[in-house]
């Protein structure tokens, strides 16, 4: 997952307005500046460069972490890779659902679909 940081000023031309939405659901907005002018969001794709919107190596300070707030965290490096096993997580489903899915489809419906969620969710 790349790590991008977007200034406020920037974030409608890039995910629209209410009115006006622009579907950004395979990102995951993470993090935000105390007084809301920047924010961090993952996403699996590169993203073309855009006025205030930066590809990050490393996390950097002065953003409150966001994105589950019962975790406590502090946002940095270790965070963000939490955050994306926790995505995996949530796209593989339950183990319940997974071996119903097995059950139901057949053992490589499921490898099948276990193999969409490592792509589409990359460590």
């Amino acid at each position: 997952m790349k790590l991008y940081k977007i200034n406020a000023e920037n974030y409608e031309d890039y995910y629209g307005t209410i009115e006006n939405r622009i579907d950004r659901s395979y990102t995951t907005t993470i993090a935000q500046t105390p007084n809301c002018d920047a924010f961090l969001f993952l996403c699996k794709d590169e993203q073309d460069a855009q006025t205030g919107l930066t590809l990050l190596s490393t996390v950097p300070s002065g953003f409150d972490f966001t994105y589950c707030q019962e975790w406590g965290l502090t946002i940095n490096d270790d965070v963000v890779a939490r955050v994306v096993l926790d995505l995996r997580r949530k796209a593989y489903g339950t183990w319940e659902s997974q071996l119903e899915k097995i059950n139901d489809d057949g053992i490589d419906s499921w490898k099948t679909d276990i193999a969409a969620v490592k792509t589409s969710i990359p460590k």
